[in-house]
């Protein structure tokens, strides 16, 4: 589960961006204050940062400096009334990641967290892997068992990346959608389970009794390799 931290003041803002990315999936911490979201955010880095500019204490404009100081890769996204285009250039070149404006529409500071996350994700993926007779190169897509070529699509390879990048862990159809198809496209949970059993039929000795792939009742597939 991610975590992310929200910095805002404002505590009817505050209390509607922590309902609803709870509903989204991720675990929230939230401040009101910027010297206190600060300190949240180097003590216990989260995943991403919901940073708004006006705040008590510490300015975001301070708070994301010093964050990513400290941490670069942390993906902060900026909220602010302020409209003003060297506003919004000031908080880029401090490394902020996204600027929304207020008012904004909520879904689509959602989408934004989610793209955030992902572009993270798509810096840190593994180039290749290997597990058991089986090797794959992620950046030629390619694949061989014991030598041999095996024929897998785009889609596919990135289904494999995202079960190494979690192995071990639970990853429910939700996510794969997420992280393979994207928001914006609409792809139902059988689809997944479709890509699934092809993947099974290729990389399993025995794909009705996978080794590599399982499923886990309820709540998705955990990937062993």
């Amino acid at each position: 589960m991610k975590r992310i931290l929200v910095v805002e003041d404002e505590p009817a803002l505050q209390v509607s961006l922590v309902d609803n990315l709870t509903f989204e999936g991720y675990e929230v911490v939230a401040s009101s204050r910027g010297d206190e979201g600060l300190e949240l955010a180097l003590e216990n880095p989260p995943d991403l940062v919901v940073l708004d500019i006006m705040l008590p204490g510490l300015d975001g404009y301070a708070v994301c400096r010093r964050i990513k100081e400290m941490h670069p890769t942390l993906p902060i996204v900026m909220l602010s009334a302020r409209d003003q285009s060297v506003d919004v250039v000031r908080g880029l070149e401090l490394g902020a990641d996204d600027y929304v404006k207020k008012p904004f529409a909520m879904a689509e500071l959602m989408a934004r967290v989610r793209v955030a996350l992902r572009r993270v994700q798509q810096t840190s993926r593994p180039t290749s892997y290997s597990f058991g007779d089986i090797t794959i190169d992620f950046e030629k897509m390619t694949a061989f068992r014991d030598g041999k070529p095996l024929s897998l699509t785009t889609r596919e390879y990135r289904i494999l990346q995202v079960f190494v990048e979690h192995r071990g862990a639970v990853v429910s159809r939700d996510q794969l959608l997420n992280e393979v198809w994207g928001y914006e496209s609409f792809p139902t949970t059988r689809t997944v389970d479709n890509y699934i059993v092809r993947l099974r039929k290729v990389l399993e000795s025995e794909p009705s009794e996978p080794q590599w792939i399982v499923s886990v009742r309820g709540a998705g597939y955990r990937f062993l390799g």
